[in-house]
């Protein structure tokens, strides 16, 4: 694993960073081109990882901007859904105290040279996440149904799956620094 390497995955991961700024100009005026740029960029974060660790590409330059351009994405949008009235304030506060939270352990863990990789609570709150962000930001709906009401409920999931996975980070994180802790000690 090197430091950095300006690889496909990473050149992807920069894509998504710079996705960012156009998907909140645009969205206001006009929500399906922004949808549009979402969902690409989410795509990327796909791409990203699967071809990293397909190709042996994976960098520690990599694991720490991954996750901060997903960050970046998903705080971005939580934030102009808060401006467009469409979801509370609360919501995306918490989403993006966690999204702090865990993102901090991850980057002092690894600076301790411990990996701790994407679990499966961390994945679903991702990608739940990101589907009530599009639904949220679709106008209209199928028949009587519309986006934005299968957008709420998907974003209150997303919250559900937030704290459970914080919480199992927060685990993760203080028992690899006590093993490592009683590991460096009887050294």
């Amino acid at each position: 694993m090197t430091t950095i390497n300006l690889n496909l995955p990473t050149f992807l991961t920069f894509l998504r960073v710079i996705s960012i700024p156009f998907f909140i100009i645009i969205t206001p005026e006009n929500p399906l081109l922004g949808v549009s740029i979402f969902i690409l960029a989410s795509i990327t974060d796909f791409l990203d990882g699967y071809i990293a660790r397909k190709s042996g590409q994976i960098t520690k330059f990599g694991i720490i901007l991954d996750p901060i351009a997903d960050k970046f994405l998903v705080i971005s949008a939580l934030i102009l859904l808060v401006d467009m009235v469409k979801i509370s304030a609360w919501i995306a506060i918490l989403i993006i105290v966690r999204e702090f939270l865990v993102t901090g352990l991850r980057i002092f863990a690894l600076s301790k040279n411990i990996i701790m990789p994407s679990e499966v609570g961390g994945k679903m709150k991702a990608v739940t996440q990101m589907l009530s962000i599009i639904f949220l930001l679709l106008p209209g709906g199928l028949g009587s149904i519309y986006f934005y009401d299968i957008g709420l409920v998907l974003i209150y999931l997303a919250v559900i799956f937030t704290i459970i996975s914080g919480i199992k980070y927060t685990h993760s994180f203080l028992k690899h620094s006590y093993h490592n802790a009683s590991t460096e000690r009887s050294s």
